[in-house]
């Protein structure tokens, strides 16, 4: 049985790119995925060029970003560096996706440069429970 998921997950800022939504409630979660191969990024906002993934995520205001540790011309870790540096983007949870490990060692609680990461394949279940643990809480009114 497939399991269709569907996702909310809408820029924040009023940009260029993103004007169109402008109107849309603050209570909207977002995730960012950089990654260079385009079927792991169909869930959610992607960005599959490395070297636009710092402006994308400027621009976008992810809640969440998860990161491929090996793409081309940039890594995952280059990248997560960058965005620690900038004040905007220093808070926002990141987790790598990587194929270096196995599901063992990211289960056991591993992490590189301080980030958990998921292990490729990436199970959907596991990509939900991840998601759900390290989104920041939102206020309640």
């Amino acid at each position: 049985m497939n399991k269709v998921i569907e996702a909310d997950f809408l820029p924040r800022e009023t940009n260029v790119a993103f004007s169109w939504l402008d109107s849309i409630s603050d209570s909207i979660r977002r995730i960012l995925i950089v990654d260079n191969d385009k079927n792991t990024t169909h869930l959610v906002f992607e960005e599959n060029d490395p070297t636009k993934a710092y402006q994308s995520a400027r621009n976008f205001r992810p809640d969440l970003i998860f990161l491929d540790v090996v793409m081309p011309d940039r890594d995952g870790g280059e990248i997560a560096a960058q965005m620690r540096a900038d004040s905007a983007l220093q808070h926002t949870p990141i987790i790598f996706l990587t194929a270096l490990v196995t599901r063992a060692e990211a289960n056991a609680g591993l992490r590189i440069d301080g980030h958990r990461f998921i292990a490729k394949p990436i199970n959907v279940q596991e990509l939900i429970s991840t998601i759900e643990a390290h989104l920041p809480a939102r206020a309640t009114s």
